[in-house]
């Protein structure tokens, strides 16, 4: 079956709260570990079919903005998941409060009634209003977005269409897409900065309606970040700061210098080298078909699994009017299929997407085993690591994308790897602060974010791009209206991704595949440091652990003359 034949129906929801709550009243009256976990299993099973459903609809939509059908399912499902949340929620108190937990804590995963236990903290029915109106909001995000249409030399361009003129070797090209780009920012400004006002505004009033002091702690415990707190990641960000920021800024005057520049700018920063970077060769079609080989050559169960996303349709690469920006893997219950969903636009992001979101449908192919919809993947912080991982874990296959190019590409990648690592914190720090003064107006966010931008990105000098230098780069950053605080989690993930990056490719550490394939297989049912332990990798707040890590990645970048990089 074909995911266009992948059925989606809007589900019913009066006739599926009354199946919900006979199987909740059965687990509440259960006298019996047996009768207690078939009601669990059946709830399990109702709750699938809606997340398949929910998936099917969002998968479509983000296809495709302007389907018209689609469009009427979103708003659906922005109005009735909170109603449906409000089921769920009755399931995790349920749950938590049942005589039989003990005995029901040996036979699902401890991650389950950790889940549970946040739910719990995090839904009142009374506030379902102002979660229809969060989740709303999101959608009038991603669809402004979508809506660009953008005209550059004679043609339209969405933004993701646009981002290969931003890599140009002609800087008169590069500075050009770059001011048509913002300028969609720009001219829009208003309506970014009412939709995010009322996202503030709306998430603040959850918050402390739940009675948590800000959004900043409800999103804590929605992030379920069961193994350290918000201290641990003021500290770990002071670190990147300190640690960090003197790496990357020898990485950008060594760019500079190859690119014979006595000051980079901000129009700069993303051509890497004068000849151009590297960008993979051949169609679209050839690139899923040369990945399908590496699949094969890199193990038996990636080649199973990537045969299975290829047979049955569940990539959508392409960019295309009215598809929104940005990629993503997720993962349909009823089909046991993975998705991943990007823009290929040419550059060698085209590859990344191929082995980043491919590495989350992977390790969601291989928890295909757990049942519980919440924990199939794991928390966002440990995803991340299954992703980063396999984009190196794929080095060894890049010159069949790269050929000629291949060490410009690994250098690149490495180095952006570590570059990312200061933004990845100064979108957390940003969302701190904007949270913890609800009431800022978006010109004090504005001057938060150029702020931050100069202490943790001071190569971004914006000198012949004004609006930026007011601070509205963030606008383009998704996370921030759509996902609020998932995106230190990245970074988190890179410093682990890091280490078996050492593994596989300096080390050449023949126990590292098993480990790997380990913490995909045991999907959401660890906590972060417990799929740390498993893969034998050190936690990014373990004394030293940073250390060793930049001192690996640092000497081998400086290690790798310029003659290879032409």
């Amino acid at each position: 079956m074909k995911f266009s034949d992948y059925t989606y129906q809007r589900p019913d929801f009066p006739s599926y709260q009354e199946e919900y709550n006979q199987a909740l009243s059965a687990l509440k009256d259960a006298d019996s570990l047996a009768f207690a976990k078939e009601a669990v299993d059946t709830l399990n099973r109702l709750r699938g079919t809606i997340d398949t459903a929910a998936n099917l609809a969002s998968i479509r939509y983000s296809i495709n903005t302007n389907d018209a059908f689609y469009e009427a399912e979103d708003e659906f499902w922005n109005t009735y998941q909170p109603h449906f949340e409000a089921l769920d929620f009755k399931f995790y108190q349920t749950l938590l409060t049942s005589p039989l937990l003990p005995e029901l804590k040996e036979i699902y995963p401890e991650t389950l009634f950790l889940f549970a236990e946040s739910r719990v903290k995090l839904f009142d029915e009374s506030l379902i209003e102002l979660f229809q109106k969060e989740n709303q909001l999101s959608s009038d995000y991603g669809k402004l977005v979508a809506s660009a249409q953008i005209e550059f030399q004679g043609q339209v361009y969405t933004l993701a269409q646009l981002r290969p003129f931003t890599e140009n070797k002609d800087r008169k090209i590069r500075q050009e897409a770059f001011e048509k780009q913002t300028a969609f920012f720009a001219d829009h400004e208003t309506e970014f900065d009412q939709i995010y006002d009322d996202m503030v505004q709306v998430r603040t009033e959850i918050a402390q309606k739940l009675g948590f002091s800000n959004y900043v702690e409800f999103a804590d415990t929605q992030m379920n970040r069961w193994d350290y707190d918000r201290q641990m990641i003021e500290t770990y960000r002071q670190e990147i700061l300190e640690k960090v920021v003197p790496i990357t800024q020898k990485l950008y005057q060594r760019q500079a210098e190859r690119n014979q520049l006595d000051h980079a700018t901000y129009i700069d920063l993303p051509l890497v080298y004068p000849t151009g970077n590297a960008t993979p060769k051949g169609t679209p079609e050839a690139l899923v078909e040369k990945a399908r080989i590496m699949y094969h050559e890199m193990s038996p169960e990636t080649g199973e699994f990537f045969d299975f996303m290829v047979e049955h349709d569940l990539l959508d690469l392409l960019s295309k009017k009215g598809k929104q920006s940005g990629g993503y893997c997720t993962f349909i219950q009823d089909y046991q299929s993975p998705f991943i969903f990007a823009n290929f636009n040419g550059t060698s992001g085209d590859v990344d997407v191929l082995t980043h979101e491919t590495g989350h449908a992977f390790q969601a192919f291989s928890s295909r085993w757990i049942k519980e919809p919440e924990i199939l993947f794991p928390n966002f912080e440990s995803c991340e690591i299954h992703s980063m991982s396999m984009e190196f874990i794929a080095w060894p296959w890049m010159d069949s994308f790269f050929e000629d190019e291949t060490e410009k590409y690994k250098f690149a990648h490495l180095a952006s790897g570590l570059q990312f690592l200061p933004y990845g914190v100064l979108v957390d720090h940003f969302q701190q602060e904007v949270y913890e003064h609800p009431n800022w107006t978006p010109e004090q966010r504005k001057q938060c974010w150029r702020e931050l931008e100069k202490q943790y990105c001071p190569e971004r000098d914006y000198v012949e791009m004004p609006d930026l230098d007011r601070g509205l780069y963030w606008f383009r950053q998704g996370h921030i209206f759509e996902s609020p605080f998932y995106y230190i989690d990245y970074t988190l993930a890179q410093v682990c991704a890091f280490q078996f990056w050492y593994r596989f490719i300096v080390a050449q550490d023949e126990t590292a595949w098993q480990d790997y394939l380990a913490i995909c297989q045991v999907g959401g049912t660890k906590t972060f440091l417990e799929i740390l332990s498993l893969a034998h990798l050190r936690s990014p707040f373990e004394k030293g652990a940073l250390d060793d890590t930049l001192a690996a990645v640092d000497q081998y970048l400086s290690e790798i003359p310029e003659s290879q990089l032409k």
